[in-house]
């Protein structure tokens, strides 16, 4: 009985790393839907097919990134469609998300490790980054992940919406003691490429 009572209250208090971990992060960001307006237009130029009732049906299941766990540093993406990429095919997912980060910080988007571990799922950038500044840029700051199955096992991969197929990381970033950039954006993705 007393192993019991033991049991019962270590279970109702906080983890102590748990709590740690909470006080020691930093709250540098917030997700944010595009527009519905943005997204049917971004959505159209992906996908053609599909009519604008069947848009704004997909545009409502959105939802946000959120990290699987605590100690996650990963905030999944999720697809809102679903998709079947066959070995050697490419995707580009709009994915009705923009996010809103402070002056710093910059958001780094990569595959789900167990996505790329299993079928080689790549983005086709390597490494998505999603500048602070993106954010106002004249298509709402809207991220796009567009990924190719490399698979060299010839092994198709099957997600249906609502599945995480990237994740994103937030990162800390410096400048030189020189930096004398007075450039502003105001373009969306690729508009910073000279």
């Amino acid at each position: 009985q007393i192993f019991l009572e033991e049991v019962r209250i270590y279970n109702i208090q906080p983890c102590p790393m748990t709590q740690k971990m909470e006080k020691s992060m930093k709250r540098i960001a917030k997700f944010h839907k595009v527009s519905k307006e943005q997204f049917i237009i971004d959505f159209k130029d992906s996908f053609p097919k599909y009519d604008e009732a069947a848009i704004n049906d997909i545009y409502a299941s959105i939802k946000l990134p959120k990290r699987a766990t605590i100690g996650s540093a990963g905030y999944d993406f999720y697809t809102p469609i679903d998709f079947i990429l066959k070995p050697h095919e490419t995707i580009k997912i709009p994915t009705g998300i923009r996010v809103s980060i402070n002056d710093g910080w910059v958001l780094a988007i990569f595959p789900r490790s167990g996505l790329g571990f299993k079928y080689r799922l790549q983005l086709n950038n390597t490494v998505g980054i999603i500048d602070s500044d993106y954010f106002n840029s004249d298509n709402e700051g809207h991220i796009f992940i567009k990924i190719t199955n490399d698979s060299n096992e010839d092994k198709t991969v099957e997600l249906k919406a609502g599945q995480g197929f990237g994740q994103g990381i937030f990162l800390q970033y410096g400048i030189v003691e020189d930096d004398n950039t007075t450039d502003e954006r105001n373009g969306g993705f690729g508009s910073t490429t000279k």
